[in-house]
């Protein structure tokens, strides 16, 4: 099966493709990430693009941008992401792979925009255990830092997941982050061949107006209620 891994740099994708990776069944075409062409960062992470190379450098797969606005509306997202997909089969891909767990409405909505173009899409962690994950993921020798919050959770912008840390959550954050608490970047695991060196900058806060229709938003129905997030700014070192 040829594939395309929709990348977004953090955690849950990096598990993912590490599976994907052991399946020789799956061929993976390109590492797919949407960047906010206006800041040059992986859209919602806040993660300069220079860090998001070095990434695929390392895990040796060919990294494939698409650039969208910051607050793109539900249409300009889908008419994008329509022409990057009829690029894509074209070249003979068949499957799209997404590192969700278990945010149903986005898992439809994702199945019916592939299917559209004739696609499927597989999702190697979904419905698996989050704190299941969050275990293999550290076990398996991965290292990641938060790279944006909530505003709620401010004081966790700019540190690496450990265990420590991932037991300290209040008790309504998912430990992976899946309702859109956090968002990271991953820098070291067995998918790459080398560390990414980074050190963190500064901490902004950023608010966003929340859309007048809420079916006009390429976020997810979580994003959506939240009123602002924290970003710590990742430098490569």
């Amino acid at each position: 099966m040829k594939c395309i891994f929709n990348w977004s740099g953090g955690k849950d994708s990096a598990l993912a493709l590490y599976h994907c990776l052991q399946n020789p069944e799956l061929e993976i075409k390109y590492l797919v990430t949407t960047v906010n062409d206006a800041a040059d960062r992986i859209s919602m992470h806040g993660v300069r693009t220079e860090l998001l190379i070095k990434q695929a450098e390392s895990i040796g797969i060919p990294l494939y941008q698409i650039r969208l606005p910051e607050m793109p509306g539900m249409s300009e997202y889908d008419d994008t992401m329509r022409l990057h997909l009829t690029h894509f089969k074209n070249e003979g891909i068949t499957h799209s792979i997404f590192g969700d767990i278990f945010l149903e409405d986005l898992k439809a909505y994702r199945d019916a925009r592939l299917s559209e173009m004739g696609l499927e899409g597989i999702y190697p962690l979904w419905k698996r255990n989050t704190r299941e994950l969050i275990n293999e993921f550290l076990t398996l020798g991965f290292g990641t830092v938060i790279a944006c919050t909530q505003e709620r959770l401010a004081r966790i912008a700019g540190k690496e997941i450990s265990y420590e840390l991932i037991d300290a959550l209040p008790d309504d954050v998912d430990v992976c982050g899946e309702n859109g608490e956090f968002h990271t970047f991953t820098f070291k695991g067995p998918i790459f061949k080398e560390e990414i060196p980074y050190k963190t900058g500064i901490k902004i806060f950023k608010e966003y107006e929340a859309p007048k229709n809420v079916d006009d938003s390429c976020v997810s129905p979580t994003d959506q209620k939240r009123s602002g997030f924290w970003y710590c700014d990742l430098v490569l070192a």
